[in-house]
């Protein structure tokens, strides 16, 4: 790329045509990468097979195209790179025995970054692990919004940074621009992980902080701001919403901040700007622009699917000396193009860095821990119960059984709650659980089980498991009569994958011709809906005053996801041990299982003359025998890679006991 003008075709045109560029001017480019997730190496540690789409070693060689195309170039990593996957949770996370250096950290000193911030699974392992990662990196750690607790509340970590770049103008002289670089990540994470950061740390909103830092980043002398903003992009944003402290995706919130020059997003794992399907415009969101309320903004997806790539037009004040952006272009570019042409090779250099770290994660999670006679998979799991929940559902209630042993509970029927973590969404079309018959590994619990969340224990009555049960429910939209066989859309996508629970040893239906009690943050929208129906146990109602043992883990226990925070006369047991462990333990000790049943008794309900669209990934049609007896239609794939399938409503409703297998 040369100093006037990208050296290729943009899919966007530049956002002000209008103002001429002036003669004298620099093209900065920005890069970024996001939600890594420890994602290094092209493979799929579950599956043990390489994969196309993703990997960090595959967006490195994407790196080294974009920083020869262009002569000024800053690299950055906008959070969540130290946790989830394999090789970082298990072949060289915490227990793992791994004695070498952090190989997401030595990957990514590799590559030479500019700066990161970080994200809210940067916590997960607990402080003291976070800061020995962190003390082996080469580059700036940000993060303005979390504080250590106490009076002074100092920041935890550096707040920002202003790098001195020395960059050529289309000219060919050279200037010394003041790069201010701020990090800013979700207030959640002391709920999140509250058993690490109670009493340890405390957060602020994400816009209010910036509202303070930019200021204090131009009055230091920064002559461009950019925002490593670990959020999602958020709907339009009222005034009283963006002061929201709590606001997680606060992205478009966050964009009207005075001061800010380019954001680079994060955390919701999606593509901005998206060109194949963007979905409907949405007030302050402009893909063929690739701003946010008119900021230059990018998100590259997550596991290293994508780089971002904003290139920023910079011109001086002749009067001020000021600097500003004059024209830009943003795109998302992914390592593997739809176009057919195949994946980005993995870098060579970074993989030989990261090859230790691999092969020993290699050997840990082909371990076997148990057997299945039957395939295990999650194609089906939002519209019936899902056998790959029944294990992590029978380790949770063994483990707070035991737990509970002579206690004053002791006697209170225990049940267990879970999501399914892998079901499509923002995950992609390859999210799903898929496990052949045969072993499993300690590979395939990861697969199950993909977080390092530990487990809690909550005393609950049947009116607060019943009110657990209608937030699940939500997640659904509402099913008209009288549309026939016309597919109407079933998930809510404003609902993330994980905030479906099912709760173990209950039996119920999710009538879903009433609409939804609950929004997406979990506030109360509809006082008088009810989805759920005939919930019982063992045949008998559930009697709101009854009381209950319920197991869960800490991100759902302290306000995850749609939920409450549980009380903490709620909290009957907190484990220091990872629910990960407590299921690979359980298969461990069960030996072989042979049959896997059905996780749960619920079902779907609502108008019989309806015909529900399930999106899901095309390895669904792996599984005749449970297409035909959901009645599926196949509809194709659509342009995200997701099959779509339309099943009548009714055969869903007649499936509360179904004989299956998977």
């Amino acid at each position: 790329m040369n100093n006037t003008a990208p050296d290729h075709t943009w899919p966007h045109a530049p956002a002000s045509a209008d103002r001429p560029i002036p003669d004298n001017h620099i093209w900065l480019r920005v890069l970024e990468t996001t939600d890594v997730h420890a994602h290094l190496a092209p493979y799929d540690y579950h599956r043990d097979a390489e994969v196309q789409g993703h990997g960090l070693a595959r967006t490195a060689t994407l790196i080294a195209r974009a920083r020869a195309e262009a002569a000024n170039s800053l690299l950055f990593d906008n959070g969540d790179f130290l946790q989830g996957s394999a090789l970082s949770d298990i072949g060289t996370g915490p227990d793992s025995g791994w004695s070498g250096p952090h190989p997401v950290i030595a990957a990514m000193n590799t590559l030479g970054y500019d700066a990161v911030g970080l994200g809210n699974h940067e916590f997960n392992f607990g402080l003291d692990w976070l800061d020995r990662a962190l003390s082996e990196a080469t580059f700036p750690v940000l993060c303005a919004n979390v504080l250590h607790a106490g009076p002074a509340a100092t920041p935890l970590h550096p707040p920002s940074v202003i790098l001195p770049t020395v960059m050529r103008d289309n000219r060919g002289k050279e200037h010394t621009l003041h790069i201010g670089v701020l990090g800013l990540l979700p207030p959640q994470i002391t709920t999140w992980d509250h058993q690490h950061l109670a009493g340890r740390v405390t957060t602020r909103g994400i816009v209010e902080t910036a509202v303070t830092e930019v200021p204090h980043l131009r009055e230091a002398g920064a002559d461009i701001v950019i925002v490593l903003a670990h959020t999602g992009i958020g709907p339009a944003a009222s005034a009283s919403d963006s002061a929201d402290p709590a606001l997680e995706h606060a992205a478009l919130a966050l964009a009207t901040v005075p001061g800010i020059d380019a954001l680079l997003t994060g955390h919701s794992h999606q593509v901005f700007p998206e060109t194949t399907a963007p979905g409907p415009p949405a007030p302050g969101v402009d893909h063929h622009a690739g701003t946010l309320a008119g900021v230059p903004a990018v998100m590259a997806g997550f596991r290293g699917s994508h780089l971002g790539v904003l290139d920023l037009c910079l011109a001086q004040d002749a009067a001020t000396a000021a600097w500003s952006v004059q024209d830009f272009h943003c795109r998302a570019q992914p390592v593997a193009p739809a176009d057919g042409t195949g994946p980005a090779a993995a870098d060579p250099d970074l993989s030989a860095v990261t090859r230790p770290a691999h092969l020993a994660t290699l050997q840990v999670t082909s371990q076997t821990v148990g057997h299945t006679a039957h395939p295990i998979h999650s194609y089906f799991a939002r519209v019936r119960p899902c056998n790959a929940l029944h294990p992590v559902l029978e380790a949770k209630t063994a483990a707070l059984s035991a737990a509970l042993g002579d206690t004053e509970d002791t006697d209170l029927p225990v049940l267990a709650a879970t999501p399914c973590y892998k079901s499509g969404g923002h995950g992609g079309p390859g999210d799903f659980i898929d496990i052949p018959a045969g072993p499993l590994t300690l590979g395939h619990m990861a697969e199950l089980y993909p977080f390092p969340n530990t487990l809690i224990g909550l005393r609950l009555t049947g009116a607060q498991i019943a009110d657990w049960l209608e937030r699940a429910a939500s997640c659904f939209h509402q099913i008209l009569p009288g549309r026939g066989t016309t597919p109407q859309p079933l998930w809510n996508p404003a609902f993330a994958s994980h905030a479906f629970d099912t709760i173990s040893g209950l039996s119920y239906r999710i009538d879903l011709s009433q609409p939804p009690r609950y929004d997406p943050q979990g506030q109360l929208i509809d006082s008088g809906a009810r989805r759920i129906r005939d919930l019982s146990r063992n045949g008998t109602p559930l009697s709101h005053d009854a009381l209950f043992c319920v197991a869960t883990n800490n991100f759902r226990a302290y306000g995850g996801g749609p939920y409450p925070r549980a009380t903490a006369q709620a909290v009957v047991h907190q484990s220091a041990r990872t629910v990960r462990d407590h299921l690979t333990a359980f298969l461990r000790d069960t030996g072989t299982d042979s049959t896997l049943p059905v996780a749960g008794g619920w079902h779907l309900d609502g108008p019989r003359d309806a015909t529900v669209l399930l999106e899901t990934g095309p390895g669904a049609r792996n599984h005749p025998e449970d297409l035909a007896a959901l009645g599926a239609r196949d509809l194709g794939v659509d342009a995200t890679g997701f099959l779509r399938l339309a099943i009548p409503l009714v055969r869903l409703a007649d499936l509360a006991n179904p004989p299956q297998k998977a």
